[in-house]
């Protein structure tokens, strides 16, 4: 291992000369350069798009008129209510300008009641329990939800004005094949806790509309970068193992103490740090007997747009990724588990986990089942294809996630280190063996 290389790694993607890698930029774009020439230096055999390293993903973005508004009348109070998006509540997605509906309240979970076609329902996660997740709000949507409300999600207090700025300012998503529409269609809205307690107590029934009038659209683009190790096994050539991380980040936003750079340099420039290393390891001596991928991921922060166009257009068939092992803040230690350990998320889903901590990993159970980690990256798209897709973190809910704080002075670079440095044995074992992660009974999503 070179800790020398860790170190310039963060140096470059983490500096202010990136602007904080803000998600379909051009500093993103610049960064993305960067990660495609230290592929070519490590000699990794380009996989993107015609011959190159990079993966053109298109975007659109949809700006809306007004701040998009929900509102309903309380019949306890005899209010007219009005929520504006970006105060009391978010519009994470919305594939309509207008939609309204009868409130459903449901609680997740097997045992949870038909959804009522055209409602707007109200998912909430089981007591003590997660909130619900993106993906499960979509399920519900799926059944014939005309909007599906959630609960804030712990991670989103920091910044919730910024993301609501960043929504309004438009929208951004991957399209439809004509370009201008989404191709995500669901309605998706996210509650503050006042907003969650005031609903929890009406009654199902009350009619509830959304407005968010779209003014125009225009296109942009973010990247994916993407190499390829080919291996040197027949018998293995269709078992590749994939490690991802991404490297976006929120860019130039509200000054905190003066400081308007949100440099990402835990939330991803760690994990993009330790793709990287396990890139310039892995191809630096015999070539491993499995084909190994590597994919760093452009516009995570935006919702996984990246992660999910790499989902439908992989460069081998996704049956022939035998694992993914995705990298997100690894940058300090996590005081809830070992010294130099990291966690997997979705460490009793699969076998996987126990498999690399017996042959010498850092590696443990996510101590944070409340935070929904494994739903939470850019693994779960291809988990919920069937790859045995999981995350390595040693996230401990520090309060500098998505602050300008999130800086190079503040990373634990021993830490890191030796974190890396366990796993490098460990997964030069996977991927010159034979062995097959699998996901136990129940744990595929």
């Amino acid at each position: 291992m070179c800790p020398r290389c860790i170190h310039a790694y963060e140096a470059f993607l983490a500096s202010d000369a990136l602007n904080g890698r803000g998600s379909a930029t051009h500093d993103e774009l610049v960064a993305a350069t960067y990660l495609a020439s230290k592929l070519e230096e490590f000699g990794i055999t380009p996989a993107g798009d015609n011959g190159g390293y990079l993966q053109k993903v298109p975007l659109i973005r949809r700006k809306f008129s007004i701040p998009p508004l929900l509102r309903f009348s309380d019949p306890q109070t005899h209010d007219e209510v009005t929520w504006k998006h970006g105060l009391e509540m978010l519009l994470l997605h919305t594939g309509d300008s207008e939609a309204s509906g009868p409130l459903q309240k449901v609680v997740g979970g097997e045992d949870a009641p038909a959804i009522q076609k055209g409602a707007f329902v109200l998912l909430l996660g089981k007591p003590g329990g997660p909130v619900p997740t993106r993906s499960q709000a979509l399920k519900v949507w799926q059944q014939g939800a005309a909007a599906v409300m959630v609960p804030e999600n712990p991670g989103y207090g920091a910044y919730w004005q910024q993301l609501g700025e960043k929504i309004f300012g438009g929208g951004i998503e991957l399209p439809d094949a004509g370009g201008k529409e989404p191709l995500d269609r669901s309605t998706l809205i996210m509650l503050n806790d006042d907003a969650l307690k005031r609903i929890e107590k009406l009654e199902d029934g009350i009619i509830f509309s959304l407005n968010a009038p779209v003014e125009k659209t225009e296109n942009l683009t973010t990247w994916n970068v993407v190499g390829k190790l080919p291996g040197r096994s027949p018998a293995l050539a269709k078992a590749a193992i994939l490690f991802s991380a991404h490297y976006d980040h929120l860019g130039i936003s509200e000054p905190v103490n003066g400081d308007s750079i949100y440099n990402g340099a835990d939330d991803d420039a760690s994990g993009v740090a330790a793709v990287l290393e396990l890139a310039r390891v892995l191809s630096s001596g015999r070539r491993p007997r499995r084909p190994v991928l590597f994919a760093l991921f452009g516009s995570e922060e935006l919702g996984g747009l990246g992660s999910d166009y790499f989902r439908d257009h992989p460069p081998v068939p996704l049956n022939q990724i035998a694992a993914n092992l995705e990298f997100e803040m690894i940058g300090r230690p996590d005081p809830k588990i070992p010294a130099n350990a990291m966690f997997l998320s979705g460490w009793e889903r699969s076998n996987l986990g126990p498999v690399l901590a017996h042959h010498g990993a850092h590696l443990v159970a996510d101590p944070h089942p409340e935070q929904n980690f494994f739903a939470r990256s850019d693994n779960f798209e291809l988990a919920k294809r069937g790859v045995v897709a999981q995350t390595i973190s040693s996230y401990g809910l520090h309060d500098d996630y998505h602050r300008p704080s999130d800086d190079i002075a503040h990373l634990d670079f021993k830490h890191m280190e030796d974190a890396i440095q366990s796993l490098l044995a460990p997964i030069e074992w996977l991927v010159n063996s034979s062995f097959r992660p699998a996901w136990k009974e129940g744990g595929r999503p």
